[in-house]
């Protein structure tokens, strides 16, 4: 089973991204390419937040017509730049959509051997992330379900300091009992997370959580006190996380045209 993740698309049909530098519609569209041209397919492509910039029908009704040349099945969660009533609008037709409650959370169990469990983090009108005692009890729940199948729990926000003032300065509410009911849960092979648009990974409640970068800009690795948030043109990528008998394989693929392949030879024969 392969998990294509993608994230922090921010598409915004009305301007361009970083000062007018990015088309994210363009960069999402080559992101979306590269993914269909993988062979073997992925099974699923699940976006873990921040589909669009301002959380406007007309930014989902983009997004949705970007994202349909995708050739697997599509999920998604919400990030700080998502609404949930603008999310929800958009996706009335996706199967994992929940159409009531205060949260867009959902498992996926029919995709192959991982389970899925996908948390909304989110805090309307802030950009920082929280797990509060319903989500948590939530999450909790849903591990206890199934506790001898591999599982990944996605979210938006990474549940841990990443080094880089502006992200960390709201921190991450709920963060010590989060850590608490993952490290429980023998089965959790993989957090994953976005927001941050770089690739990062760290020890977290006995798992290893991880984010992935952005498919139009990344934030620049500043970790120096007081350091305001900037961005360069580091190219986009996405994440591929692969079940295998030796546990989830995770590989991060940058999107762009490359040279190559080309084989290694030894005596004018390749290499095997």
């Amino acid at each position: 089973m392969i998990v294509a993740q993608i994230g922090d698309t921010h598409i915004d049909p009305a301007r361009p991204a970083a000062s007018g530098r990015i088309d994210t519609a363009e960069t999402f569209s080559r992101c979306i390419a590269q993914i269909n041209a993988l062979d073997p397919q992925p099974d699923l492509v699940l976006h873990t937040g921040d589909l669009v910039e301002r959380r406007t029908p007309e930014e989902y009704a983009r997004f949705r017509e970007l994202a349909g040349p995708l050739r697997a099945p599509f999920y998604a969660i919400p990030g700080n730049h998502d609404g949930r009533d603008a999310m929800r609008a958009a996706f009335t037709d996706a199967s994992w959509m929940p159409q009531d409650g205060p949260f867009i959370q959902y498992t996926i169990e029919d995709a192959g051997p991982l389970r899925i469990v996908a948390l909304d983090c989110t805090i309307p009108g802030s950009g920082s992330g929280e797990l509060c005692d319903a989500r948590l009890a939530w999450l909790a729940t849903r591990l206890a379900e199934s506790p001898a199948r591999p599982t990944i729990v996605a979210l938006h926000h990474p549940p841990f300091p990443t080094g880089i003032p502006e992200i960390d300065r709201g921190g991450f509410g709920g963060l010590d009992a989060f850590k608490a009911i993952i490290a429980e849960h023998a089965q959790v092979e993989r957090i994953i997370c976005g927001h941050v648009h770089r690739a990062m990974q760290i020890r977290f409640g006995g798992t290893i959580a991880s984010t992935v970068p952005s498919t139009c800009y990344q934030f620049a690795l500043d970790t120096s006190d007081g350091a305001p948030l900037a961005y360069l043109m580091e190219p986009p990528a996405f994440a591929l996380h692969q079940w295998t008998p030796h546990g989830l394989l995770s590989n991060l693929v940058p999107v762009g045209d490359w040279d190559g392949p080309f084989p290694f030879l030894k005596d004018g024969r390749p290499i095997r």
